[in-house]
């Protein structure tokens, strides 16, 4: 071999090197902005969800994508007012009926991301579609729902404590979206 075969053969290899790496960085980055984005616990679930970091990711980026899409919008002070008001009625009544007013949060929450311009089809799509803008909420919100459903299903009663821990979790997604921006 000629020293420019193997000069060539040298630049090859290390420009091979340079795009392995070159790679590896930009997924570690990509893997950190995610993480960072929509917080561990929901990176984990989607991991977890996805099957794998790489399916995980590319479904994560595409909710970003989806929910751009929307027209998601503040509050006007009259609808923030209106749900503030329900959400206390919600919560005065929990004592007397707690699977009631649990139930109760459920629907009001639906009613605050459809008033916000969140699509609210199923729970999945709607939990996806949420944690874009309040990734560090959805862990609550998912165990709150799951409560609910639970009691509203027939799938064992819950108790009073599991409604309680209902109620704060969507009470910790309700501020947020009630929230002036």
């Amino acid at each position: 071999m000629s020293i420019t075969e193997i000069a060539a053969i040298i630049a090859l290899v290390v420009i091979v090197v340079a795009g392995i790496a070159t790679l590896l960085f930009l997924r570690k980055r990509r893997t950190e902005r995610l993480r960072s984005k929509f917080g561990s616990a929901e990176y984990a679930h989607a991991v977890k969800e996805g099957g794998s970091r790489r399916h995980a990711e590319a479904g994560l980026e595409k909710r970003t994508e989806r929910v751009e899409s929307f027209h998601v919008r503040p509050l006007v002070p009259g609808d923030r007012a209106r749900f503030e008001d329900s959400w206390r009625r919600i919560q005065g009544r929990f004592v007397d009926g707690p699977a009631i007013a649990v139930a109760e949060a459920d629907q009001l929450l639906g009613d605050v991301m459809s008033t916000r311009g969140y699509p609210v089809s199923d729970f999945e799509q709607r939990a996806a579609d949420i944690s874009v803008d309040h990734p560090l909420v959805m862990e609550n919100y998912r165990t709150a729902h799951e409560i609910a459903l639970r009691q509203t299903k027939g799938k064992g009663p819950a108790s009073t404590e599991d409604l309680r821990q209902a109620m704060i979790h969507y009470r910790t997604l309700f501020e947020e979206l009630v929230s002036k921006p």
